[in-house]
């Protein structure tokens, strides 16, 4: 059956108008902003969402991790390698499944996240700036049921 009513086109929408490309861009400045501060510190973007999401989501399976941090999962098993070598994350077996292993942020792992937190949190504030307090909400509401939307995880 022939659809009637097909997507608009790029060129209709047009990139200032078409959401993922904004998404995308947004995220790399944002990358951008702090990148600086990282390299100074020695740390890379994977170890900082790994940091990131541990301080709100300790002890994740790996997968689960992966998929909080939007990282593949060779990349997340090499960052967490290297950041258990640092004392940044420690690794334990899950009191269920003998072979699974969660993932632990140690008090070293968030001393170090502690230092970065302020830059990333100018950078996410200086994204908001003149953007009242609503829309802002109404914002991260909206991208909360995007993510509904796109997810292929229950989490």
């Amino acid at each position: 059956m022939e659809d009637l009513n097909p997507p608009a086109t790029l060129g209709e929408i047009g990139l200032q108008r078409f959401a993922p490309y904004l998404m995308n861009r947004i995220m790399g400045r944002y990358n951008d902003s702090i990148q600086k501060t990282l390299a100074e510190g020695g740390l890379t973007t994977a170890k900082l969402r790994t940091l990131a999401v541990l301080t709100s989501h300790n002890g994740l399976m790996i997968n689960e991790l992966g998929v909080y941090c939007v990282i593949e999962q060779s990349t997340m098993s090499r960052t967490l390698a290297a950041m258990m070598d640092d004392g940044l994350v420690r690794r334990e077996e899950d009191e269920n499944d003998s072979r699974a292993r969660r993932i632990y942020i140690t008090e070293q792992g968030r001393a170090v996240f502690d230092q970065f937190w302020p830059a990333m949190g100018a950078a996410s504030e200086g994204m908001f700036e003149g953007i009242d307090e609503g829309e802002r909400e109404t914002f991260v509401t909206t991208l909360q049921k995007i993510l509904g939307n796109v997810r292929q995880n229950p989490f």
